[in-house]
C-alpha cells in the first residue's frame, strides 16, 4: 500500500521504520497478537534500503560482546534464529566461518581474552588455532594465532527483511511506503465519519499532510531515531551521530585470496572493529569498512552534506568529546579513506599478496551510532517512552546497534515483550 489516500485509516499499533528491525517487530506483533491491526510506515518508496541494505551481510556469532550483556545474548540467539528462518524460507546463506587473526605478538593476549569471552557467551565450536591451521583454512592469510569461528556466516539481509515484510502482509499487516513521518500528536477530535470516537487517539501526519490514526506507536527509525523521538515530545537523547563506512572491492580475478571472513583482533582503545575481509553472497569480496564522520545521515558519498545534519552533530551531540578521546584513531581513518595505499598497507598485514592494483573503490554504508552527552558510544539497546498522554502510548527503540541485523528476530521478541509490558496487552 503506497501513494494513496490515507483518510480514515486506523490501526491498533503503528511501527515507524521499514528496516529489518521494524519489519521483524511488526511480524512478531502479528504472530503474537493476530487480532490486532498493525501498520508499518516507511519514508522511502522501497523497504530496507538504508542500514539494512548497506551492511556487510555477516551473520555474527556473538563473540565480541560483554558476557551477560543483552547484546551478547541477543546476538547468540539471533544467529540461531536467522539460520533457522533461512532454512524454513529457502533463503540462501553460506556458513563460511570467520578467522580473527593476530598478526603481532602484542595482539595474542587480547585474542586469548576474546576467545574466553566467546566461550562465556556460548558461541558454538570456537577454537584457537596456530599458523599451520590458519594456512589450511585461509591459504593466503598470514598470522601468528587466530580464533576459528565456523558458526559465522553471510547472507543478504535485505532479502530477509523483505521476507519479513511478506510474512507480515500475508498475516494481514499493512505496509505504507512513501510515508515520511512529520508529526505525531494526540487527536483533538474524532475523525470525520468515525464511529469509534477517540479509540485511535494518536494522529501521525506525513510531509504531504496525509494522516493515519492509531492507539499505539513503536518507532524503529534507525538514523532518525532521535528526531522521531523529539517530534513526538520525548527526549532527543541519546543523539544519533552518523558514521560512514567505505568498502573496497577485491577485483573478481583476485577473489580466490579470501575464502571466509577474516577479521583483525579488536583494540578496546578504539570504538570500531577495524577493516576486515568479507565474502559476499554474489561472489564479491568486500574489504572494510573504515569509520569516518558523515555530514549527512544518509550520505553514502564522501562529499554528501546536509547543513542540518552537520549542525546536529557539532552542536547537540557529544562528538567533540569522542573526537578528543580518539583523535589519533580518527585522523588515521580519514587518512586511509583518502589514500588507498594506506588501507592496502594495512590489509597486507593479513594477506601480503594484495596490491593496490587488485582493489577497487566499492559501496558505503552509514551507521546510526548513538552517542551520549559525554562522548560515550551507547553500546546496548535502549527503549524509551515519555510522559503524558502521548508518551504513554509510544515506545521508541532508540538504539539497536550492530549486530542488529543478526539479532533482528531475537530483538523483535524483546520489543514485543516491552510493548506488552508498557501497553498492558
Amino acid at each position: 500500500m503506497s501513494d494513496r489516500n490515507y483518510r480514515g485509516i486506523s490501526f491498533d499499533i503503528v511501527v515507524v521504520g521499514g528496516g529489518i528491525v521494524g519489519l521483524a517487530s511488526a511480524r512478531a506483533l502479528n504472530l503474537r497478537y493476530p487480532a490486532l491491526s498493525v501498520g508499518v510506515l516507511e519514508k522511502e518508496k522501497d523497504l530496507a534500503v538504508h542500514q539494512t541494505g548497506h551492511n556487510s551481510g555477516v551473520i555474527h556469532s556473538g563473540i565480541y560482546y560483554k558476557p551477560e550483556s543483552l547484546k551478547a545474548k541477543l546476538c547468540v540467539q539471533g544467529a540461531a534464529l536467522i539460520y533457522e528462518y533461512c532454512n524454513q524460507k529457502g533463503i540462501s546463506y553460506k556458513q563460511c566461518g570467520k578467522l580473527i587473526v593476530a598478526v603481532e605478538q602484542e595482539e595474542i593476549p587480547r585474542l586469548q581474552a576474546l576467545y574466553e569471552r566467546g566461550l562465556q557467551n556460548g558461541v558454538q565450536s570456537l577454537r584457537l588455532i596456530q599458523q599451520e591451521e590458519i594456512k589450511k583454512k585461509e591459504p593466503y592469510c598470514r598470522g601468528l594465532m587466530a580464533i576459528d569461528c565456523p558458526y559465522t556466516g553471510i547472507v543478504d539481509y535485505r532479502q530477509i527483511a523483505l521476507s519479513f515484510a511478506h510474512d507480515f502482509q500475508e498475516a494481514g499487516g499493512s505496509v505504507m511506503t512513501n510515508f515520511e513521518v512529520k508529526e505525531i500528536e494526540m487527536a483533538r477530535e474524532s475523525p470525520p465519519r468515525s464511529k469509534d470516537g477517540l479509540k485511535y487517539p494518536i494522529v501521525i501526519k506525513n510531509t504531504k499532510r496525509e494522516e493515519i490514526r492509531c492507539q499505539y506507536v513503536v518507532t524503529c527509525a534507525g538514523l532518525y531515531s532521535d528526531r522521531i523521538s523529539e517530534l513526538s515530545g520525548c527526549s532527543p537523547d541519546p543523539r544519533i551521530v552518523p558514521f560512514r563506512g567505505d568498502y573496497l572491492l577485491l577485483k573478481p580475478e583476485k577473489s580466490y585470496l579470501v575464502k571466509g571472513n577474516i577479521y583483525p583482533v579488536p583494540d578496546s582503545r578504539f570504538p570500531f572493529l577495524g577493516v576486515h575481509f568479507t565474502p559476499r553472497m554474489d561472489g564479491n569480496v568486500w574489504l572494510g569498512p573504515n569509520a569516518v564522520l558523515a555530514f549527512k545521515r544518509e550520505g553514502y558519498r564522501p562529499f554528501d552534506f546536509s547543513a542540518r545534519d552537520a549542525m546536529d552533530v557539532i552542536i547537540n551531540s557529544g562528538l567533540s568529546k569522542l573526537a578528543f578521546q580518539n583523535f589519533s584513531y580518527g585522523v588515521n581513518e580519514i587518512y586511509k579513506a583518502c589514500f588507498l595505499g594506506a588501507t592496502v598497507k594495512y590489509l597486507q598485514k593479513f594477506i601480503p599478496e594484495i596490491t593496490t592494483s587488485d582493489i577497487l573503490r566499492g559501496p558505503a554504508g552509514v551507521r546510526a551510532q548513538a552517542l551520549d552527552r559525554d562522548g560515550n558510544l551507547v553500546e546496548d539497546f535502549i527503549f524509551d517512552g515519555g510522559a503524558g498522554d502521548i508518551g504513554n502510548r509510544i515506545l521508541h527503540v532508540r538504539n539497536a546497534p550492530s549486530p542488529a541485523a543478526t539479532s533482528s528476530l531475537a530483538i523483535s521478541e524483546i520489543i514485543v515483550d516491552e510493548i506488552q509490558q508498557r501497553f498492558e496487552f
